[in-house]
């Protein structure tokens, strides 16, 4: 099923791609958002109702917000996740008359218990929606980092049974005023820079070639568009390269690389099938007789991050071997099998007293049928 874990968008590609094929109302890609027109008509960047919100987390960001805009009842956006039945949704709406966020849970498109906040635009600026299989909680965050949460309810009994076949909306409306929009960013992802065209020549896992889009931040860290990001991990060179799986180049001539010791981590999503033998290859690729000699290399699975309190799922240190140039991680299927919750992940190298964190990301379940 298509978890809304795995929906990942920050609009550098300048139009909407065909996970929002419901948008209406005239919604744009504009400077690298979704802008939702907010007028008296109804607007919004929406998916198809092919998405499940059970055992998924997501967040966006809100970066531009409706103007109350002369004698008017409501000026509002909306993120929500709707269920089949018209009205059913869950999520965040925040009204500029009155300045309130409300955490949603709604039923005939109201909820007489929401959580209710004063709205922030820096402390509100990313919201987030994640659900546990017990659980479904509200959280906020100024940097989409450092979470509060704000809401936690049991959760509706609508959202398993309509796996496959919920929509995220992110949406825009006034009664009346003056017209303007909202604007949405950053769709489960921190990576927001400017896009180039490169290309991905395909290691021997595969025979396939092609052709991908990357993204290079003012430290040169890599990120294919979608789900798959990696950092060079070497210094004192003009280009150096992470490959998960495909061999991802780019052209950093142009950024300095600092020492490996401050590197930003690169952002990589690991996508586990329960029960499967998964393994990855993380693989330095364009700087001649690098190796890994004398570094060790450590991660971990945990539920949140270790600042949260996140329950450790799965420690990866084990299953690591470092190989020349290459950081091998292979689980078994026997370890993976027990493996049931969505979660997040980071991969260290250590070398006497220096530790480069040299990637992070989500980790996303895919549930095993066959037993």
């Amino acid at each position: 099923m298509p978890s809304l874990s795995t929906l990942v968008d920050n609009f550098n590609a300048g139009t909407l791609g065909p996970e929002w094929g419901n948008s209406y109302g005239g919604t744009a890609v504009v400077g690298g958002r979704a802008r939702v027109p907010c007028t008296t008509g109804y607007a919004g960047c929406q998916t198809g109702y092919a998405w499940t919100l059970s055992g998924a987390s997501l967040f966006v960001q809100v970066p531009t917000v409706p103007a109350v805009g002369g004698a008017v009842v409501e000026a509002y956006f909306a993120v929500t996740v709707q269920g089949a039945t018209a009205g059913t949704r869950v999520g965040f709406s925040m009204n500029a008359v009155n300045g309130l966020l409300r955490c949603v849970s709604e039923t005939d498109y109201w909820d007489d218990d929401a959580v209710e906040l004063t709205y922030d635009p820096v402390a509100h600026l990313f919201l987030r929606l994640a659900e546990d299989g017990t659980n479904l909680t509200w959280a906020t965050s100024p940097d989409g980092t450092t979470w509060t949460t704000r809401r936690t309810l049991a959760t509706p009994a609508w959202i398993d049974t309509d796996a496959e076949a919920c929509a995220l909306d992110m949406s825009a409306h006034r009664d009346s005023g003056t017209a303007d929009y909202a604007e949405f960013d950053l769709v489960n992802t921190l990576s927001n820079g400017a896009v180039w065209t490169a290309t991905a020549d395909l290691s021997a896992q595969t025979t396939l070639g092609a052709a991908a889009l990357v993204a290079a931040s003012a430290t040169a860290t890599l990120s294919a568009e979608g789900t798959l990001t990696a950092a060079p991990a070497l210094s004192a060179h003009a280009a150096a390269t992470l490959s998960g799986q495909a061999t991802l180049t780019a052209d950093a001539a142009s950024s300095e690389i600092p020492e490996v010791a401050g590197l930003a981590a690169g952002i990589f999503d690991l996508h586990i099938e329960q029960g499967a033998t998964y393994v990855q290859n993380f693989r330095v690729t364009d700087v001649p007789d690098f190796t890994w000699d004398g570094w060790t290399a450590r991660a971990q699975i945990r539920s949140a991050a270790a600042s949260d309190n996140g329950d450790l799922l799965l420690d990866l240190t084990p299953y690591l071997t470092v190989i020349g140039d290459t950081v091998r991680l292979a689980l078994p299927a026997t370890v993976t099998e027990p493996l049931t919750r969505n979660g997040v992940w980071d991969l260290e190298m250590v070398s006497g007293g220096t530790v480069v964190r040299l990637l992070q990301g989500r980790v996303v379940m895919s549930l095993e049928v066959t037993r």
